[in-house]
């Protein structure tokens, strides 16, 4: 059969064909087929709509140069159009960062500047760039990618949170929920006669109050975690409350979901409801069995194999299918197969490892800019007041009530009111998810183009004022910031205990930090009483979670390298007796916010001292060779201690000798140095090695550092010196293991080395301690300031700690307790976190963009 295709017809009133100005067909259009001698005419074969129709593109075989225009070739269009959304986004996040501004926001303005309200206002643009056939890739691969996002959501989501909820939470939640969706509904029904048709239908006002109200877990998570606030008391009050009120949504979606449907015939409903059963069923009684298998098979330790990886990744698109079929949404289908898979390692955290760039940084982007060639600005013109004013005044009661109903009810549980305020904007934060339910509603007709554009408009605009808010009134490090001294120093030696943080960052290092507390000679008359925080990077799960191992032993199975962690440190304790007491935890975090969780146990447990590795160790290898270990992400991790820890803090630089004392220490005397060169953390070195000098089996040399001529000393800090210095001279002078000496230089090229005369004279040294930096005089480190390389070591014990200093002896640096507003590091505290003062905090928003322009405000 030979198919002509378009007959032309002439135009008439009657018959409508052929448009030459649109490249289209009218309603009405006929149709020729002709098979052999015979033709039929197929009449009126076209619904009532314009059909367009454009020019196939064919691929060109030939270069550039050779006369082929590479545009006209879809595929290479679409690499250039990757290029150009990826490379917006980009510079626009690059631009909008230095404001405080999440990514939600850069990513949506992105994707207008390539839609019709800004770029695409130009037809050359949009026929060259984004033609209307491509146009359809770029927007199913945007659906690819929420679809996708909404399975990563799924897989990250906490819903043990839910019965961990306490009744400030509870309460907090329903009243964020409860309170907007009055609102929104008294407004809603009182302009309901001036609304369009759809949207004043009662399933449509339920869909709006129900989007309106509910701060989604997905969106939240992702801001906060931009803001380092996942580990945070608001962050975690923010997170749990969310899931509650999602929790709560679902059904009240469901229901509203249900009557949209039932709207057409009343047996949809019915449809629907048993399609949703089946749904659910097949989700957790089939599939998550199913994932909880391919667990259970995986060995400990190990990653899942990658074919589950892969089937799973398809089974996404499987289950956006089905869910689509029956008429849930595709979205829904995604995010249900992701809260059906076991979260945390192996299968989640190996999920989200392998898929998590592409998907955020690949297909997301083009999932802005499938919204921003929804996105039109000049539509809402044509709308006008009359068209979008119901709608804006629901979505501005909608939010102001929500802020107020969540600052009320946190006011009424006796938060402090900064908090309160902070956790209302966190409660009105919006994102993806909101955009995804604009568009569901689309696909409903409750709302058209003007209204999808003001609702986008209006959720980027509240996120965009809200998180700089958040930024400037909430300082994570605050309750770090204590008054009370909690060092070594400070704790009399007859004291009943001394507490230490231990913080593990894998096995490698945990020997090296059990032998150090058997150095630190713990007594019957001087226990230690350990903290042991196994800290683990959060993959595969958006909630931070600290576990209790003496009060939570089933998390042990799915973390077994801190089940082994521990397992070490009590046969440790048990050969210690009454000596040592050790609780054993478990830190699951992102790194950049692993340091608030550091710093909140130590501040809880009342530690006196926080004992971290270096994020360098040089372990054994065969053939006596020395390999460096690196750990990534951990000298973040020991910098915002150091900033803001609550106690003093010790790095343990271990190059071996530390690891392997343990061996040899009933059989020979260990030899410690300590270079004092003044100052806070030199005498809060002295003071730990103080108590080592108790162990029979220490021998310790002090050697102070003096200037010349006392050139550059602080009075008050040499005072203080002197007298630890002979405080602990009085205390030890007939004890002929520990010896004293004094070396006088005059810069720090001569301080250098001394240093390294004393190690060439001595070269059984097993450990150099050392302070880190607060109240060293200028002098004798002048000319070094520019050579380390470790600045949580300090000058000094970066340099001991160095290759070029040779010898394998370990390193401990030790900085004492900094109180607020005191010590050299006073104003660097807050490079990890927030300043305290509110005017500094707005400066610190704008100088960065200030800058780029040219200028600061000082």
């Amino acid at each position: 059969m030979v198919r002509e295709f378009p007959v032309y017809h002439p135009p008439a009133a009657e018959t409508r064909g052929w448009d030459g100005s649109s490249n289209g067909f009218h309603p009405a259009a006929s149709v020729k087929a002709q098979v052999g001698n015979e033709s039929i005419d197929f009449n009126f074969v076209y619904p009532p709509a314009l059909i367009s129709c454009g020019k196939y593109r064919p691929i060109p075989t030939l270069g550039f140069f050779l006369g082929d225009n590479p545009m006209k070739n879809p595929f290479t269009l679409l690499l250039l159009e990757v290029s150009f959304i990826i490379l917006t986004t980009r510079v626009l996040r690059f631009l909008l960062k230095p404001l405080k501004q999440p990514r939600i926001v850069s990513e949506v303005i992105g994707g207008m500047v390539i839609g019709p309200s800004i770029l695409g206002r130009s037809e050359k643009f949009t026929s060259i760039m984004f033609p209307v056939d491509n146009q359809f890739l770029v927007r199913n691969i945007g659906a690819m990618g929420f679809t996708y996002y909404f399975f990563l959501a799924g897989v990250k989501m906490d819903l043990s949170l839910v019965r961990k909820t306490s009744k400030k939470q509870l309460y907090i939640a329903i009243a964020g929920v409860a309170l907007p969706c009055t609102f929104i509904s008294i407004v809603a029904f009182s302009l309901r006669k001036s609304m369009d048709k759809e949207l004043a239908r009662l399933s449509s006002i339920g869909f709006i109050c129900t989007g309106l109200a509910l701060p989604l877990f997905p969106v939240l998570h992702s801001i906060l975690k931009e803001l380092n606030l996942l580990s945070s008391e608001i962050g975690r009050l923010g997170l749990s409350i969310a899931v509650i009120s999602d929790a709560m949504g679902v059904g009240v979606m469901v229901i509203f979901e249900a009557a949209k449907q039932g709207e057409g015939k009343a047996l949809a409903v019915v449809w629907y409801l048993i399609s949703l059963v089946v749904f659910v069923v097949l989700t957790v009684f089939v599939i998550r069995r199913a994932l909880s298998r391919v667990v259970e098979i995986t060995p400990d330790g190990k990653p899942v194999d990658q074919a589950y990886v892969m089937a799973i990744l398809l089974g996404v698109l499987i289950m956006g299918f089905l869910a689509d079929m029956f008429g849930i949404a595709i979205a829904n289908g995604a995010f249900w197969l992701g809260l059906a898979i076991p979260d945390g390692p192996p299968l989640g955290s190996t999920l989200v490892e392998r898929s998590e760039t592409v998907i955020l940084e690949v297909l997301m982007p083009f999932s802005f800019a499938f919204v921003g060639l929804y996105v039109d600005v000049n539509a809402m013109s044509s709308a006008g007041w009359s068209g979008l004013g119901p709608l804006f005044a629901i979505t501005m009661t909608g939010y102001v009530s929500k802020f107020l109903g969540t600052l009320i009810t946190s006011a009424f549980f006796e938060l402090p009111i900064r908090d309160g305020v902070v956790l209302s904007f966190i409660m009105i934060l919006r994102g993806q998810v909101e955009i995804v339910v604009f568009l569901h509603w689309m696909d409903k007709k409750i709302i058209e183009v003007p209204g999808f554009t003001l609702m986008v408009l209006a959720i980027t605009s509240w996120t965009a004022i809200a998180t700089p808010f958040i930024s400037i009134l909430y300082d994570p490090t605050r309750p770090y910031q204590v008054h009370k001294r909690r060092t070594i120093q400070h704790t009399p030696p007859e004291d009943s205990e001394l507490r230490i943080l231990l913080c593990i960052y894998d096995e490698d290092s945990t020997a090296a930090l059990i032998n150090l507390l058997e150095i630190s000679n713990p007594t019957l008359s001087t226990p230690f009483v350990i903290f042991a925080l196994r800290l683990i990077d959060l993959v595969g799960r958006a909630s931070p979670v600290l576990i209790d191992h003496e009060k939570q032993e089933d998390h042990d199975s799915k973390y077994a390298v801190s089940h082994t962690i521990h397992n070490a440190l009590k046969n440790y304790q048990e050969s210690k007796g009454e000596c040592i007491e050790i609780h054993p935890f478990t830190a699951i975090v992102p790194n950049r916010t692993t340091y608030q969780d550091i710093c909140d146990l130590a501040l809880v447990k009342k530690a006196t001292l926080i004992i971290l590795p270096f994020h360098k160790e040089c372990l054994d290898t065969l053939g006596g060779k020395l390999t460096e270990l690196v750990r990534l992400g951990v000298r973040s991790v020991n910098s915002n201690v150091l900033n803001h820890a609550p106690c003093s803090v010790g790095v343990l630089v271990d190059k071996g000798h530390v690891r392997h004392t343990y061996m040899a220490f009933r059989n020979n005397v260990l030899h410690f140095a300590v270079l004092f060169l003044g100052g806070a953390d030199a005498r809060e070195a002295l003071c730990y090695a103080d108590r080592m000098a108790g162990n029979l089996n220490v021998s310790l040399t002090v050697i102070r550092f003096l200037s010349h001529n006392s050139e550059g000393d602080d009075e008050m800090e040499k005072k203080m010196d002197d007298g630890v210095v002979t405080w602990f001279w009085v205390k030890n002078e007939r004890n002929e293991r520990v010896s004293y000496r004094e070396v006088v230089v005059r810069n720090g090229e001569e301080t250098i080395a001394a240093i390294q005369a004393v190690s060439d004279d001595n070269n059984n040294y097993d450990v150099w301690i050392v302070g880190r930096k607060q109240g060293i005089n200028p002098v004798l480190l002048e000319g070094l300031s520019n050579w380390s390389e470790n600045d949580e070591l300090g000058i000094i014990g970066d340099f001991v700690s160095s290759y070029d200093f040779g010898g394998t002896a370990s390193v401990l640096v030790v900085q004492q307790q900094v109180l607020r507003g005191q010590g050299a590091d006073s104003t660097s505290r807050s490079s990890g976190g927030f300043p305290c003062n509110p005017i500094q905090k707005v400066k610190d928003v704008v100088n960065p963009w200030c800058r780029l322009l040219g200028f600061g405000i000082s």
